[in-house]
């Protein structure tokens, strides 16, 4: 069968399950992702890895488009209202991650390499997961603010812990003499240039559509820009997310009259991608793994949960943020899909040529992430539904 049969089969199924994800008062993104499981290698494999190959494309403007999306939800205005709190907040949620996982996994295993590289991917978040359900439920308020910042932001900062951690637990693991300025060139280069391209096409799209009127033509234009930005970040080895985001909070800061239509025009044709983005997630995850990641998964897991919701608790406390913020912003935070899984495929590359040791440490890190990844992937849109429920921020409108 041709792609298109399969992209088809996709949506329907997708579309089909989500309701009745819906019915159970369970968020859409829940079906698509039991879809994708079903459609996938742990029950039918009609899914299976030539076909999701040939599918790959779906992922990178499925999470262009949530990105652009996430930057044109963060107003000036939102922001201020929710104070610089939120970089607190966002700093002490990362952190707390990684203290908590670092903690445990040190303590189960007594091996600080092994602490250093868990607790280095403990931060890095699924914002698609999040934001999905945010637009699902329209959600509106200053919780659904503060989540789209964390969710759009915090992958930069997971980035550089990443990259300092990997080069601690490599100076554990084989003595490697260790340079901060090396480790930490490539991270600040990927997010600075990141930044600057997202910038400067967020002002480019914005002159470019002053003088356009119908809808189609704004989503012919935007979404240009959009795969463009991605197409480039691929190239030049940049983050896709934070480019995309930045696009979208320059546009929609300095146009802001004509980023709202632009972005209920995208918001039009965005379900077909999400569908496709969570199937493909979803086929992508074996359940066989599960029974496999051990005490050290369960470690992971409930040691993540503490941190981010725990973190999130301190730093809105030290901030003196809103107390729907407070208390619930944690829950919705825990989503984690594809950074950390790149992260953890990037700790096979690096540490898999440092001896057997190295190997052992890469297959533990790629295993235990991917099973852990089910379970984040499931929780995570139903504590945000959670969430925005207990903040009554469902259907709200701002005023």
């Amino acid at each position: 069968m041709g792609i298109l049969f399969f992209v088809g089969v996709i949506i329907i199924s997708g579309f089909i399950l989500g309701k009745f994800s819906n019915k159970l008062k369970l968020p859409g993104v829940v079906g698509y992702l039991v879809c994708g499981l079903i459609l996938g290698h742990s029950f039918f494999n009609i899914l299976g890895p030539s076909v999701l190959g040939r599918l790959e494309v779906f992922n990178d403007l499925a999470l262009s488009l949530v990105a652009f999306i996430i930057g044109s939800e963060l107003h000036y205005s939102s922001l201020k209202r929710i104070g610089r709190g939120i970089i607190t907040i966002i700093f002490s949620e990362s952190f707390g991650a990684f203290l908590l996982v670092g903690l445990g996994v040190y303590l189960l295993t007594k091996k600080l390499y092994l602490a250093l590289l868990f607790g280095a991917l403990a931060p890095a978040s699924a914002p698609a997961g999040t934001v999905a359900v945010l637009q699902e439920y329209r959600a509106k308020g200053p919780l659904t603010t503060a989540l789209y910042t964390v969710v759009g932001l915090d992958d930069g900062l997971a980035i550089i812990i990443y990259a300092l951690s990997s080069a601690l637990a490599k100076l554990v693991l084989v003595h490697q003499s260790f340079s901060f300025f090396s480790f930490i060139r490539g991270p600040f280069f990927e997010i600075l240039g990141s930044l600057l391209l997202g910038g400067f096409l967020g002002y480019l799209l914005g002159f470019s559509i002053r003088r356009v009127k119908r809808k189609e033509e704004l989503l012919a234009v935007s979404v240009g820009v959009i795969i463009l930005c991605t197409g480039l970040c691929n190239f030049f080895h940049l983050s896709l997310i934070l480019s995309n985001l930045t696009l979208g909070m320059v546009f929609s800061n300095f146009f802001l009259f004509t980023s709202r239509k632009v972005v209920d025009t995208i918001n039009l044709v965005v379900l077909p991608i999400y569908i496709i983005f969570f199937v493909i997630a979803g086929a992508h995850l074996k359940l066989s793994l599960l029974g496999g990641m051990g005490v050290l998964g369960l470690v992971y897991i409930f040691c993540r949960a503490a941190g981010l919701m725990g973190g999130s608790f301190f730093g809105a406390i030290l901030s003196k943020a809103n107390r729907v913020i407070r208390n619930y912003l944690g829950l919705g935070i825990l989503s984690q899909a594809g950074v950390a899984i790149g992260l953890a495929i990037l700790v096979g590359r690096e540490f898999s040529s440092l001896g057997k040791l190295g190997k052992e440490l890469s297959l533990i890190v790629i295993n235990v992430i991917t099973a852990t990844t089910i379970v984040f992937e499931v929780i995570g849109p139903i504590t945000t539904k959670i969430a925005i429920s207990k903040a009554g921020e469902i259907g709200k409108k701002l005023r």
